[in-house]
Protein backbone atom coordinates (compact mmCIF):
# COMPACT_ATOMS: atom_id res chain seq x y z
CA UNK A 1 0.00 0.00 0.00
CA UNK A 2 1.21 3.46 -0.88
CA UNK A 3 1.45 5.68 2.14
CA UNK A 4 0.50 9.35 2.42
CA UNK A 5 3.51 11.57 1.92
CA UNK A 6 4.79 13.02 5.17
CA UNK A 7 4.73 16.78 5.50
CA UNK A 8 5.56 19.19 8.32
CA UNK A 9 2.81 19.93 10.80
CA UNK A 10 3.42 23.68 10.49
CA UNK A 11 4.21 24.72 6.94
CA UNK A 12 3.86 28.49 6.96
CA UNK A 13 7.63 29.06 6.83
CA UNK A 14 8.60 25.67 5.43
CA UNK A 15 7.36 26.08 1.87
CA UNK A 16 4.76 24.12 -0.02
CA UNK A 17 6.15 20.70 0.76
CA UNK A 18 3.03 18.53 0.76
CA UNK A 19 2.50 16.07 -2.08
CA UNK A 20 -0.38 17.91 -3.74
CA UNK A 21 1.90 20.78 -4.60
CA UNK A 22 4.07 18.56 -6.76
CA UNK A 23 1.05 17.56 -8.84
CA UNK A 24 -0.22 21.06 -9.58
CA UNK A 25 3.23 22.73 -9.66
CA UNK A 26 4.08 20.55 -12.64
CA UNK A 27 1.37 22.33 -14.65
CA UNK A 28 2.58 25.82 -13.76
CA UNK A 29 4.85 26.50 -16.71
CA UNK A 30 2.07 25.70 -19.16
CA UNK A 31 0.51 29.07 -18.29
CA UNK A 32 0.76 31.40 -21.33
CA UNK A 33 -0.94 34.34 -19.56
CA UNK A 34 -3.93 34.23 -21.90
CA UNK A 35 -6.15 35.64 -19.10
CA UNK A 36 -9.07 33.32 -19.90
CA UNK A 37 -9.19 32.40 -16.20
CA UNK A 38 -9.42 36.11 -15.36
CA UNK A 39 -12.41 36.67 -17.64
CA UNK A 40 -14.29 33.69 -16.18
CA UNK A 41 -13.55 34.18 -12.46
CA UNK A 42 -16.85 34.92 -10.67
CA UNK A 43 -15.14 36.53 -7.65
CA UNK A 44 -12.81 39.03 -9.34
CA UNK A 45 -15.79 40.09 -11.48
CA UNK A 46 -17.62 41.45 -8.42
CA UNK A 47 -14.88 42.69 -6.06
CA UNK A 48 -11.49 44.43 -6.29
CA UNK A 49 -10.43 42.59 -3.12
CA UNK A 50 -9.38 39.57 -5.20
CA UNK A 51 -6.71 40.32 -7.77
CA UNK A 52 -7.65 37.37 -9.97
CA UNK A 53 -6.67 33.74 -10.49
CA UNK A 54 -3.85 34.33 -12.99
CA UNK A 55 -1.93 36.75 -10.76
CA UNK A 56 -2.66 34.94 -7.51
CA UNK A 57 -2.10 31.52 -9.10
CA UNK A 58 0.54 30.82 -11.77
CA UNK A 59 2.12 34.27 -11.76
CA UNK A 60 2.53 34.60 -7.98
CA UNK A 61 3.50 30.95 -7.57
CA UNK A 62 6.82 31.59 -9.29
CA UNK A 63 7.78 33.99 -6.48
CA UNK A 64 6.48 32.09 -3.47
CA UNK A 65 8.69 30.69 -0.80
CA UNK A 66 6.17 29.43 1.64
CA UNK A 67 3.65 32.16 2.39
CA UNK A 68 1.67 33.86 -0.40
CA UNK A 69 3.04 37.05 -1.90
CA UNK A 70 -0.46 38.54 -1.99
CA UNK A 71 -2.96 38.03 0.80
CA UNK A 72 -5.91 38.76 -1.48
CA UNK A 73 -5.53 35.03 -2.12
CA UNK A 74 -7.90 34.46 0.81
CA UNK A 75 -10.73 35.96 -1.24
CA UNK A 76 -10.49 33.14 -3.81
CA UNK A 77 -13.59 31.01 -3.30
CA UNK A 78 -11.96 27.83 -4.69
CA UNK A 79 -14.87 27.34 -7.07
CA UNK A 80 -12.45 25.77 -9.55
CA UNK A 81 -13.69 27.69 -12.59
CA UNK A 82 -10.17 28.84 -13.46
CA UNK A 83 -8.90 25.27 -13.72
CA UNK A 84 -11.90 24.19 -15.76
CA UNK A 85 -11.53 26.93 -18.37
CA UNK A 86 -7.73 26.91 -18.68
CA UNK A 87 -6.89 25.77 -22.23
CA UNK A 88 -3.37 24.77 -21.14
CA UNK A 89 -4.44 22.51 -18.28
CA UNK A 90 -2.89 24.63 -15.53
CA UNK A 91 -4.26 23.65 -12.11
CA UNK A 92 -4.87 27.22 -11.04
CA UNK A 93 -7.46 26.56 -8.33
CA UNK A 94 -5.37 23.77 -6.84
CA UNK A 95 -2.30 26.04 -6.63
CA UNK A 96 -4.40 28.70 -4.92
CA UNK A 97 -5.84 26.26 -2.36
CA UNK A 98 -2.38 24.94 -1.51
CA UNK A 99 -0.90 28.42 -1.11
CA UNK A 100 -3.78 29.51 1.10
CA UNK A 101 -3.23 26.52 3.40
CA UNK A 102 0.37 27.64 3.87
CA UNK A 103 -0.62 31.27 4.35
CA UNK A 104 -3.08 30.38 7.13
CA UNK A 105 -1.07 27.64 8.82
CA UNK A 106 0.26 29.72 11.72
CA UNK A 107 -2.80 31.96 12.19
CA UNK A 108 -5.82 29.76 11.48
CA UNK A 109 -9.00 31.59 12.59
CA UNK A 110 -11.07 29.77 15.22
CA UNK A 111 -14.12 30.46 13.03
CA UNK A 112 -12.59 28.46 10.16
CA UNK A 113 -11.97 25.52 12.46
CA UNK A 114 -15.52 25.66 13.82
CA UNK A 115 -17.33 25.78 10.46
CA UNK A 116 -15.38 22.75 9.27
CA UNK A 117 -16.77 20.55 12.07
CA UNK A 118 -19.78 19.37 10.09
CA UNK A 119 -20.30 16.03 11.82
CA UNK A 120 -20.07 17.64 15.25
CA UNK A 121 -22.66 20.23 14.24
CA UNK A 122 -25.02 17.48 13.13
CA UNK A 123 -24.60 15.51 16.34
CA UNK A 124 -25.20 18.58 18.50
CA UNK A 125 -28.18 19.91 16.55
CA UNK A 126 -30.18 16.71 15.92
CA UNK A 127 -31.38 16.13 19.52
CA UNK A 128 -32.57 19.74 19.77
CA UNK A 129 -33.57 20.26 16.13
CA UNK A 130 -36.63 22.52 16.68
CA UNK A 131 -34.66 24.71 19.08
CA UNK A 132 -31.66 24.79 16.71
CA UNK A 133 -33.83 25.83 13.76
CA UNK A 134 -35.43 28.57 15.86
CA UNK A 135 -32.10 29.86 17.14
CA UNK A 136 -30.50 29.92 13.68
CA UNK A 137 -33.49 31.85 12.37
CA UNK A 138 -33.50 34.39 15.22
CA UNK A 139 -32.00 37.74 14.22
CA UNK A 140 -30.70 38.83 17.66
CA UNK A 141 -29.02 35.45 18.17
CA UNK A 142 -27.53 35.55 14.66
CA UNK A 143 -26.27 39.08 15.29
CA UNK A 144 -24.47 37.89 18.42
CA UNK A 145 -23.14 34.92 16.48
CA UNK A 146 -21.77 37.24 13.82
CA UNK A 147 -20.01 39.36 16.41
CA UNK A 148 -18.59 36.36 18.26
CA UNK A 149 -17.46 34.03 15.46
CA UNK A 150 -17.80 36.18 12.31
CA UNK A 151 -20.41 34.03 10.58
CA UNK A 152 -22.70 36.48 8.77
CA UNK A 153 -26.13 36.96 10.31
CA UNK A 154 -27.91 36.40 6.97
CA UNK A 155 -25.85 33.48 5.69
CA UNK A 156 -27.71 30.20 5.11
CA UNK A 157 -27.43 27.66 7.90
CA UNK A 158 -27.81 23.85 7.79
CA UNK A 159 -31.45 22.86 8.45
CA UNK A 160 -31.44 20.73 11.62
CA UNK A 161 -33.53 17.54 11.50
CA UNK A 162 -34.97 15.53 14.38
CA UNK A 163 -33.95 12.18 12.88
CA UNK A 164 -30.66 11.24 11.25
CA UNK A 165 -30.58 9.27 8.04
CA UNK A 166 -28.77 6.40 9.77
CA UNK A 167 -31.54 6.22 12.38
CA UNK A 168 -34.21 6.16 9.67
CA UNK A 169 -32.37 3.51 7.67
CA UNK A 170 -31.90 1.24 10.70
CA UNK A 171 -35.51 1.49 11.93
CA UNK A 172 -37.54 1.47 8.70
CA UNK A 173 -39.41 -1.61 7.46
CA UNK A 174 -37.34 -3.66 5.04
CA UNK A 175 -38.28 -3.36 1.34
CA UNK A 176 -40.97 -5.84 0.29
CA UNK A 177 -39.32 -6.61 -3.04
CA UNK A 178 -36.32 -8.92 -3.38
CA UNK A 179 -33.23 -7.22 -4.88
CA UNK A 180 -32.56 -8.49 -8.40
CA UNK A 181 -29.77 -6.25 -9.68
CA UNK A 182 -26.99 -6.62 -7.14
CA UNK A 183 -25.69 -4.56 -4.23
CA UNK A 184 -24.66 -0.92 -3.91
CA UNK A 185 -23.05 1.07 -1.08
CA UNK A 186 -24.61 4.43 -0.22
CA UNK A 187 -22.47 7.34 0.97
CA UNK A 188 -24.68 10.06 2.43
CA UNK A 189 -22.07 12.58 3.60
CA UNK A 190 -22.44 14.75 6.69
CA UNK A 191 -25.21 16.89 5.24
CA UNK A 192 -27.08 13.89 3.88
CA UNK A 193 -26.80 12.20 7.26
CA UNK A 194 -27.93 15.08 9.46
CA UNK A 195 -29.44 17.96 7.45
CA UNK A 196 -30.55 16.69 4.02
CA UNK A 197 -32.04 13.48 5.35
CA UNK A 198 -34.98 13.50 2.94
CA UNK A 199 -32.63 13.57 -0.05
CA UNK A 200 -30.78 10.53 1.27
CA UNK A 201 -34.06 8.70 1.90
CA UNK A 202 -35.31 9.38 -1.62
CA UNK A 203 -32.03 8.26 -3.14
CA UNK A 204 -32.14 4.91 -1.34
CA UNK A 205 -35.80 4.40 -2.23
CA UNK A 206 -35.11 5.04 -5.91
CA UNK A 207 -32.17 2.63 -5.93
CA UNK A 208 -34.27 -0.05 -4.24
CA UNK A 209 -37.12 0.59 -6.68
CA UNK A 210 -34.63 -0.15 -9.46
CA UNK A 211 -33.91 -3.52 -7.89
CA UNK A 212 -30.73 -2.93 -5.89
CA UNK A 213 -29.85 -3.90 -2.35
CA UNK A 214 -28.42 -0.83 -0.62
CA UNK A 215 -25.84 -1.08 2.13
CA UNK A 216 -25.15 1.90 4.39
CA UNK A 217 -22.05 1.43 6.55
CA UNK A 218 -21.37 3.71 9.50
CA UNK A 219 -19.39 6.56 8.03
CA UNK A 220 -17.69 9.80 8.99
CA UNK A 221 -16.81 13.07 7.28
CA UNK A 222 -14.94 13.35 3.96
CA UNK A 223 -12.94 16.35 5.24
CA UNK A 224 -13.99 18.71 2.44
CA UNK A 225 -14.80 21.62 4.76
CA UNK A 226 -11.46 21.14 6.50
CA UNK A 227 -9.62 21.07 3.17
CA UNK A 228 -11.33 24.19 1.87
CA UNK A 229 -10.34 26.04 5.04
CA UNK A 230 -6.70 25.00 4.76
CA UNK A 231 -6.74 22.27 7.42
CA UNK A 232 -5.01 19.69 5.25
CA UNK A 233 -3.74 17.37 7.99
CA UNK A 234 -7.18 17.05 9.58
CA UNK A 235 -8.82 16.64 6.17
CA UNK A 236 -6.40 13.89 5.18
CA UNK A 237 -7.17 11.95 8.35
CA UNK A 238 -10.91 12.38 7.76
CA UNK A 239 -10.92 11.26 4.14
CA UNK A 240 -8.81 8.18 4.78
CA UNK A 241 -10.99 7.17 7.74
CA UNK A 242 -14.02 7.57 5.48
CA UNK A 243 -12.40 5.36 2.85
CA UNK A 244 -12.00 2.65 5.50
CA UNK A 245 -15.66 3.09 6.45
CA UNK A 246 -16.93 2.75 2.88
CA UNK A 247 -14.65 -0.18 2.07
CA UNK A 248 -16.00 -2.09 5.08
CA UNK A 249 -19.11 -3.08 3.10
CA UNK A 250 -17.13 -4.70 0.29
CA UNK A 251 -14.19 -3.75 -1.88
CA UNK A 252 -15.80 -4.46 -5.25
CA UNK A 253 -19.14 -2.67 -4.86
CA UNK A 254 -20.18 0.54 -6.61
CA UNK A 255 -20.63 3.45 -4.18
CA UNK A 256 -23.48 5.91 -4.83
CA UNK A 257 -23.81 9.39 -3.36
CA UNK A 258 -26.23 12.29 -3.68
CA UNK A 259 -23.71 14.60 -2.01
CA UNK A 260 -22.02 16.05 -5.07
CA UNK A 261 -19.38 18.03 -3.19
CA UNK A 262 -18.33 15.11 -1.00
CA UNK A 263 -18.16 12.86 -4.06
CA UNK A 264 -15.83 15.42 -5.62
CA UNK A 265 -13.58 15.29 -2.56
CA UNK A 266 -13.16 11.53 -3.00
CA UNK A 267 -12.80 11.65 -6.78
CA UNK A 268 -10.66 14.73 -7.20
CA UNK A 269 -9.84 17.17 -4.44
CA UNK A 270 -8.17 14.92 -1.84
CA UNK A 271 -5.62 13.79 -4.42
CA UNK A 272 -5.29 16.85 -6.65
CA UNK A 273 -5.22 19.51 -3.91
CA UNK A 274 -3.83 17.74 -0.85
CA UNK A 275 -1.83 15.14 -2.75
CA UNK A 276 -3.22 12.18 -0.81
CA UNK A 277 -1.66 9.16 -2.51
CA UNK A 278 -3.12 6.10 -0.86
CA UNK A 279 -4.54 2.86 -2.23
CA UNK A 280 -7.70 3.26 -0.17
CA UNK A 281 -8.53 6.64 -1.71
CA UNK A 282 -7.68 5.41 -5.20
CA UNK A 283 -10.02 2.45 -4.71
CA UNK A 284 -12.96 4.46 -3.37
CA UNK A 285 -12.39 7.30 -5.83
CA UNK A 286 -12.71 4.96 -8.81
CA UNK A 287 -15.82 3.19 -7.47
CA UNK A 288 -17.91 6.15 -6.34
CA UNK A 289 -20.60 7.61 -8.61
CA UNK A 290 -22.81 10.65 -8.27
CA UNK A 291 -26.44 9.47 -8.14
CA UNK A 292 -27.49 11.20 -11.35
CA UNK A 293 -24.29 10.06 -13.06
CA UNK A 294 -25.17 6.48 -12.10
CA UNK A 295 -28.73 6.80 -13.39
CA UNK A 296 -27.47 8.20 -16.70
CA UNK A 297 -25.03 5.30 -17.01
CA UNK A 298 -27.96 2.92 -16.54
CA UNK A 299 -29.95 4.74 -19.21
CA UNK A 300 -27.07 4.71 -21.67
CA UNK A 301 -26.82 0.95 -21.13
CA UNK A 302 -30.57 0.53 -21.71
CA UNK A 303 -31.10 -0.51 -18.09
CA UNK A 304 -33.02 2.43 -16.61
CA UNK A 305 -36.82 2.02 -16.49
CA UNK A 306 -38.42 5.12 -18.00
CA UNK A 307 -42.00 4.49 -16.92
CA UNK A 308 -42.07 7.99 -15.44
CA UNK A 309 -45.35 9.73 -14.68
CA UNK A 310 -45.78 13.04 -16.52
CA UNK A 311 -44.75 16.15 -14.57
CA UNK A 312 -46.16 19.18 -16.39
CA UNK A 313 -43.94 21.96 -15.06
CA UNK A 314 -40.86 24.05 -15.80
CA UNK A 315 -38.00 24.05 -13.28
CA UNK A 316 -34.59 25.76 -13.20
CA UNK A 317 -31.51 23.60 -12.68
CA UNK A 318 -28.09 24.77 -11.51
CA UNK A 319 -24.99 22.58 -11.89
CA UNK A 320 -22.72 23.40 -8.92
CA UNK A 321 -18.99 24.01 -9.19
CA UNK A 322 -18.09 20.82 -7.31
CA UNK A 323 -20.01 18.75 -9.87
CA UNK A 324 -18.36 20.47 -12.84
CA UNK A 325 -14.90 19.79 -11.41
CA UNK A 326 -15.54 16.04 -11.66
CA UNK A 327 -15.69 16.20 -15.46
CA UNK A 328 -18.96 14.25 -15.72
CA UNK A 329 -20.97 16.88 -17.55
CA UNK A 330 -24.50 17.54 -16.35
CA UNK A 331 -26.06 14.09 -15.98
CA UNK A 332 -29.06 15.42 -14.05
CA UNK A 333 -30.19 17.41 -17.07
CA UNK A 334 -30.14 14.37 -19.32
CA UNK A 335 -31.96 12.11 -16.86
CA UNK A 336 -34.59 14.69 -15.92
CA UNK A 337 -35.43 15.26 -19.57
CA UNK A 338 -36.66 11.66 -19.74
CA UNK A 339 -39.64 12.65 -17.57
CA UNK A 340 -42.66 13.43 -19.78
CA UNK A 341 -43.85 17.06 -19.79
CA UNK A 342 -41.03 18.22 -17.50
CA UNK A 343 -39.08 21.18 -18.86
CA UNK A 344 -35.71 21.70 -17.19
CA UNK A 345 -33.93 25.00 -17.79
CA UNK A 346 -30.17 25.03 -17.30
CA UNK A 347 -29.15 28.15 -15.35
CA UNK A 348 -25.85 28.34 -17.28
CA UNK A 349 -24.55 30.48 -14.40
CA UNK A 350 -20.98 30.03 -13.20
CA UNK A 351 -21.48 29.86 -9.43
CA UNK A 352 -24.03 30.42 -6.66
CA UNK A 353 -21.35 32.08 -4.53
CA UNK A 354 -21.48 29.92 -1.41
CA UNK A 355 -18.44 27.75 -2.23
CA UNK A 356 -18.93 25.49 0.79
CA UNK A 357 -18.20 27.67 3.82
CA UNK A 358 -16.89 30.73 1.91
CA UNK A 359 -20.21 32.57 1.72
CA UNK A 360 -20.92 32.02 5.41
CA UNK A 361 -18.06 34.24 6.50
CA UNK A 362 -18.77 37.82 7.52
CA UNK A 363 -16.10 39.38 5.31
CA UNK A 364 -17.08 37.31 2.26
CA UNK A 365 -20.88 37.20 2.52
CA UNK A 366 -21.56 40.22 0.30
CA UNK A 367 -19.12 38.92 -2.31
CA UNK A 368 -20.89 35.56 -2.31
CA UNK A 369 -24.23 37.28 -2.75
CA UNK A 370 -22.93 39.35 -5.65
CA UNK A 371 -21.53 36.24 -7.34
CA UNK A 372 -24.84 34.39 -6.99
CA UNK A 373 -27.22 37.25 -7.80
CA UNK A 374 -27.63 36.43 -11.52
CA UNK A 375 -28.50 32.86 -10.56
CA UNK A 376 -30.99 33.92 -7.91
CA UNK A 377 -32.75 36.19 -10.40
CA UNK A 378 -32.84 33.44 -13.03
CA UNK A 379 -34.31 30.96 -10.54
CA UNK A 380 -37.07 33.34 -9.44
CA UNK A 381 -37.94 34.21 -13.04
CA UNK A 382 -38.11 30.56 -14.14
CA UNK A 383 -40.14 29.06 -11.30
CA UNK A 384 -40.81 30.93 -8.04
CA UNK A 385 -41.76 27.69 -6.28
CA UNK A 386 -39.10 25.09 -7.11
CA UNK A 387 -35.45 24.81 -8.24
CA UNK A 388 -32.98 21.94 -8.58
CA UNK A 389 -29.30 21.68 -7.64
CA UNK A 390 -26.98 18.74 -6.87
CA UNK A 391 -25.09 19.92 -3.76
CA UNK A 392 -26.27 20.82 -0.29
CA UNK A 393 -24.66 24.16 0.52
CA UNK A 394 -25.53 25.43 -2.97
CA UNK A 395 -29.17 24.48 -2.39
CA UNK A 396 -29.18 26.31 0.94
CA UNK A 397 -27.64 29.38 -0.70
CA UNK A 398 -30.12 29.42 -3.59
CA UNK A 399 -33.13 28.88 -1.33
CA UNK A 400 -32.05 31.47 1.25
CA UNK A 401 -31.20 34.13 -1.31
CA UNK A 402 -34.01 33.58 -3.84
CA UNK A 403 -36.82 32.41 -1.56
CA UNK A 404 -37.37 29.45 -3.91
CA UNK A 405 -37.49 25.92 -2.47
CA UNK A 406 -34.43 24.11 -3.85
CA UNK A 407 -34.01 20.33 -3.86
CA UNK A 408 -31.78 17.62 -5.29
CA UNK A 409 -32.83 16.30 -8.74
CA UNK A 410 -33.47 12.87 -7.18
CA UNK A 411 -36.66 14.35 -5.70
CA UNK A 412 -38.09 14.62 -9.21
CA UNK A 413 -37.08 11.08 -10.13
CA UNK A 414 -38.60 9.79 -6.90
CA UNK A 415 -41.90 11.54 -7.63
CA UNK A 416 -41.94 10.48 -11.30
CA UNK A 417 -41.57 6.84 -10.28
CA UNK A 418 -44.59 7.29 -8.00
CA UNK A 419 -42.68 6.56 -4.84
CA UNK A 420 -44.48 9.15 -2.74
Amino acid sequence: MTEVNDRPATTAKAGLEFAGHELSRASLDSCVKCTICETQCPVSAVTPLFTGPKFIGPQAERFRNGESVDHSLDYCSSCGTCTLVCPQGVQVAELNSQARAVMKADHMPIRDRLVSQTTLMGKLMTPVAPLARWALGNKPIRTLMEAAVKVHRDAPMPPAQSQTFQSWFASRPRPATVPTRGTLVFFHGCAGGYFEVETSKKTVEVLEHLGYEVLVPRQGCCGLAQQSNGLFDEATASVLKLCDDLRSSGKDLTIISSSGSCTGMLKHEAHEIMGVSDDRLADVGTRIRDTMEFLLDLHDAGELPTDFAPMPMTVPYHAPCQLKSQGIGKPALEVLRLIPELTVVDSEKVCCGIAGTYGLKKEKYEIAQAVGRPLFEMVKATNPDLALCDTETCRWQIEQSSGVKTVHPIWMIHAAYGLG
